[in-house]
């Protein structure tokens, strides 16, 4: 699998700063604190809080596209890693994602590593994509797949996303050691500016594994096809965002 084109994403991942400014709300780091960013991505939302005084933060991803872009727009501390295999013991005050964990297929492995990565004390406040989310395009894509024009190239496709509900991410937070635990899952539908921030949009980010599977001369229409239905949605261009929001500590 590729990497991400991550100057791109970092070009048009303003949906997913402004998701990560809601969880950092959430989070309220205070002056002292070490703070582990968790998918920091091109660590726009990473650079943000680390201007606060006092505030050390650990930026974590396990792409090197998307740390070369952050190393290259920020200074900022950076650890390449898989989120499932985290270097750290209690060694933060708190944890903090946005729109990564539903690319990790083992969640119960992701909270046990975040829960030892944790002080006694240390909290854990999350966000990502959950139950419906991106429902409609999803099932667009699969059809899309399913036709004669595009099936030889889908052949043994499985979906690389993991989009859990709140039972479920309750229970694995319990099982890794969580106490406090609150999970809820919101819609967040997002409407972009027409069929070519539509296009651009999906072929950055949801649609980029579907476009591996494709020799470069069908990417275009693959991509045209979908914007062409989402064209007639109600609002025009809409992505049907679902965000599963977490939060958890790990007992003193």
């Amino acid at each position: 699998m590729s990497d991400w084109d991550a100057a791109a994403y970092h070009r048009l991942s303003d949906p997913q700063l402004a998701w990560a400014r809601t969880v950092a709300a959430r989070l309220q780091p205070a002056p002292g604190e070490r703070i582990l960013d968790i998918g920091c991505g091109t660590g726009r939302l990473t650079a943000e809080i680390a201007e606060r005084p006092g505030i050390v933060v650990v930026a974590l991803d396990r792409s090197s596209a998307m740390l070369a872009e952050a190393r290259q727009a920020h200074r900022l501390r950076l650890v390449q890693a898989d989120a499932t295999e985290l270097p750290f013991e209690q060694a933060f005050d708190a944890a903090f994602s946005a729109a990564t964990f539903h690319w990790i297929f083992d969640h119960d492995r992701l909270f046990e590593g975040i829960h030892h990565a944790l002080k006694a004390g240390g909290r854990l406040v999350a966000q990502c994509g959950g139950g419906a989310n991106l429902r409609r395009l999803y099932d667009r894509a699969a059809r899309l797949q399913e036709s004669p024009g595009y099936r030889k190239w889908f052949v043994s496709w499985s979906d690389p996303w993991r989009f859990e509900g709140v039972p479920e991410t309750e229970a694995r937070l319990a099982r890794a050691g969580f106490a406090g635990i609150d999970v809820s899952l919101v819609p967040m539908p997002i409407t972009l500016d027409g069929a070519q921030a539509y296009a651009d949009f999906t072929t950055c980010v949801c649609l980029r594994h579907h476009l591996e599977r494709l020799p470069a001369t069908e990417r275009g229409r693959f991509v045209a096809d979908m914007t062409a239905q989402a064209a007639a949605d109600d609002p025009p261009f809409t992505l049907d965002y679902w965000r599963l929001n977490m939060s958890g500590r790990r007992p003193s």
